[in-house]
């Protein structure tokens, strides 16, 4: 058992991020990853995910949804936290 607490990240994508299937495929990336979390798109035109898990975790789910998304990703803005142990699982949210 790893003594490194999990954490939480906060990232909103900017660019073309919205209609192109972002939150579809970065779900389905983090079926792939040991995170949990959620992404939604944001009135903005931005998308907003929160994730959690180790850092290691995070950072190969994030890494992949940049190279997958890379052509609709102009800019990124995070934030990290400590871990809420909210979620047990990762999903797309509408609202």
């Amino acid at each position: 058992m790893s003594s490194v607490p999990p954490v939480r990240r906060e990232i909103v994508f900017h660019g073309r991020v919205q209609g192109v299937g972002f939150r579809m495929t970065t779900e389905r990336i983090a079926g792939g990853h040991d995170v949990t979390g959620w992404v939604r798109n944001e009135p903005d035109g931005t998308v907003r995910c929160v994730v959690e898990g180790g850092l290691g975790g995070i950072e190969a789910f994030l890494a992949e949804v940049h190279e997958t998304m890379s052509g609709y990703i102009a800019d990124t803005r995070e934030h990290q936290a400590e871990a809420s142990g909210e979620f047990v699982g990762f999903e797309v949210r509408f609202t």
